[in-house]
């Protein structure tokens, strides 16, 4: 009877059957998938697992260890139960949710705890406890556990990245690792050789692993050394000529400080990188989740290279430093394809720069996966597929528009469109999609740009962001003559953006006949779910609450701080979002001049969900805190 091994590439194992579909070595149990395209084999196989008598595989010509594949063991010899039935055992899954998985499995080969994750069926650190039940062995909680300094001494990053382990502690008999699963003999020889000394294994979940290595191996750690290294040098010859030498030679000290903070950024989930010169020195901050944090200094007479270095990769003019420039640069790191947008600027203390860092390995979202409401989705996603019009996407710097405009775009596209886009820069490449990019030294701007998208027969045009009153006049004309129109605009909330297209010049009527619909957002921290703990808020932040809402709350949640949010609290974003229809009312206050209040309270008599009240929606779902919103929220 052939099944199928896990893998893609080899032609179905032939084993023997001594019982029923599961497979047992040496008392070591796997469900496995049966070969894809045989129906009636897998309502055996789903059968089976229910059998509590003792199964036995054997392979034709050979052990099971022969023909079974590493990625599909995930018992060791000793364990006593599926792993699918101590899940459901645990209460953790359903019957039914183990047969989805299986099913899966067949597709994908992955190992079965890995589908369950994958599915959202049970989480990483559920899996783990299993796991290690069913293995007898122990569970380090990563969270809250720094590898000893001593223990990561002795064990190389390569190793640690390469094998995806992390270095626990010191023990007697030698060092104590983390691991997401059992490892192989193989493995364990290659770790023990490379370290030089005896190992034992607990397990942890791989999101926690990896976020360990990379605390437990930063980046930063080198910058010192390479900074010593410039001094040295610097100090040796002469200023220009070793200013010139450290910006040409790739393996140089300053080469290698920019290349350290590169690497720990992208690592950091960093969006930006601010290089600021200060008196005495140079302080670089990472943006991380919307918050700046300082992670570094460099001496001041190391500031003019560093800006010289960036102004390299990024193609500028490294002779002028009193003019602002803007770049780019595309570059590898850590195996991850990066575009990086870069601006300089001049200060009191010498030139800074702004970097932005795009990483084209994050997939896009849909509208649902943004944090709308299922109604504001529904709408919104209804808005972008009129035929003619403008849509725009409103909010501050960093609120996340551009990703909203993807999103909405992946929404609409299809073969029966042109859509063409016109973008400073284009931050990710959208299948299908016809992208131009801004370059004012080719001579192309936004306004030139979209004069020339209207000669192409667009049906659908993404307008990056409209920053003038010539780029504004050429979208709303665009609208009324038949095209769907799409841009970003930098206002506080759906009314202002309404009133900036008048404070542009842009006559009551022609916006009136244009704007459809305006979404106004903002982004806020989610709390950490690793460290997340109910807590005493202040009586501000409960007098806050219960007077924006008339509800009071009996609990509030926030993070404590742990490894796996750098003792922040919070751990990635959600969108806040306002969606306002232009509809005759609010047309009628727009030519009538009406006040900001007068547009709003129309908006929100008409059903619009205000920012305000959407994030008090997050807090009262404990998604986010009370002191998130009042600092990424403008309430009023």
């Amino acid at each position: 009877m052939a099944y199928w091994d896990g893998t893609n590439e080899e032609e179905p194992v032939r084993l023997r059957r001594k019982a029923v579909d599961i497979v047992v070595a040496d008392d070591e149990e796997e469900e496995r998938p049966p070969r894809p395209k045989r129906a009636e084999r897998a309502e055996k196989r789903t059968a089976a697992a229910t059998v509590d008598a003792p199964i036995h595989w054997t392979a034709a010509g050979g052990s099971l260890d022969d023909v079974m594949p590493v990625h599909a063991r995930t018992g060791v010899p000793g364990s006593t139960s599926l792993l699918g039935e101590r899940l459901i055992s645990r209460g953790l899954i359903a019957r039914e949710q183990l047969d989805h998985a299986l099913a899966e499995q067949v597709a994908s080969g992955k190992r079965l705890g890995t589908q369950l994750v994958e599915l959202g069926s049970i989480n990483e650190r559920q899996l783990i406890e299993t796991l290690a039940e069913q293995q007898d062995l122990k569970v380090a909680d990563l969270r809250l556990t720094v590898p000893e300094p001593a223990a990561v001494v002795r064990f190389p990053e390569a190793l640690a990245r390469g094998f995806e382990v992390v270095p626990v502690r010191q023990t007697a008999e030698g060092l104590e690792i983390a691991v997401a699963e059992v490892i192989s003999a193989e493995t364990r020889t290659a770790i023990e050789a490379g370290t030089g000394c005896p190992i034992s294994v607990v397990l942890a979940p791989p999101s926690e692993i990896r976020r360990a290595i990379d605390q437990a191996y930063l980046a930063l750690d080198g910058v010192e050394q390479q900074v010593r290294a410039f001094e040295d040098f610097a100090s040796s010859r002469p200023r220009v000529e070793a200013q010139t030498q450290i910006v040409v030679d790739d393996h140089a000290p300053v080469v290698q400080v920019v290349t350290l903070l590169l690497t720990q950024a992208v690592r950091d989930r960093a969006s930006d990188i601010h290089i600021e010169p200060q008196d005495g020195s140079v302080r670089v901050r990472f943006r991380i989740d919307g918050v700046l944090r300082d992670v570094t200094t460099v001496p001041a007479a190391m500031a003019d290279a560093l800006i010289s270095r960036i102004k390299v990769m990024a193609d500028m003019n490294i002779v002028e430093r009193r003019r602002s420039q803007d770049g780019q640069i595309q570059t590898m790191v850590d195996d991850r394809p990066l575009d990086i947008r870069v601006a300089t600027t001049a200060t009191i203390w010498g030139e800074k720069a702004v970097l932005r860092l795009l990483d084209k390995t994050r997939s896009l979202r849909a509208l649902g996966q943004l944090g709308m409401t299922p109604e504001t989705a529904a709408e919104f996603s209804r808005l972008v597929s009129s035929p003619f019009g403008m849509v725009i996407c409103a909010g501050p710097t960093g609120s996340g528009k551009t990703t909203t405009l993807y999103a909405a775009l992946t929404e609409i596209n299809d073969p029966e469109r042109n859509i063409t886009t016109i973008e400073d820069p284009v931050e990710y490449v959208l299948p299908s999609i016809n992208q131009i990019q801004v370059n004012k030294q080719a001579g192309i701007t936004f306004a030139d740009g979209l004069k020339s998208i209207l000669r192409q027969d667009p049906d659908v045009i993404l307008v990056g962001e409209i920053r003038d009153v010539e780029t504004a006049r050429i979208a709303v004309q665009s609208a009324l003559t038949g095209h769907l129109v799409l841009s970003s605009l930098h206002a506080t909330d759906a009314a202002t953006a309404l009133q900036r297209f008048r404070d542009m010049g842009i006559e009551s009527f022609l916006i009136t006949s244009s704007v459809i619909a305006i979404e106004a957002q903002r982004l806020v921290r989610r709390i950490c779910q690793s460290c997340k703990q109910q807590y005493e808020p202040t009586p501000a932040e409960r007098t806050f609450f219960e007077q924006s809402t008339g509800r009071v709350k009996e609990q509030y949640w926030h993070g404590t701080g742990c490894n796996i949010c750098s003792h922040s609290g919070y751990i990635d974003r959600i969108g806040v979002y306002e969606l306002m229809r232009v509809s005759d009312a609010i047309r009628e206050l727009v030519v009538d001049n009406a006040s900001h209040e007068d547009l709003r309270a129309m908006a929100v008599a008409e059903g619009m969900t205000t920012l305000r009240d959407e994030v008090l929606r997050l807090i009262e779902q404990d998604v986010t805190t009370v002191a998130e919103a009042i600092r990424s929220v403008f309430v009023r």
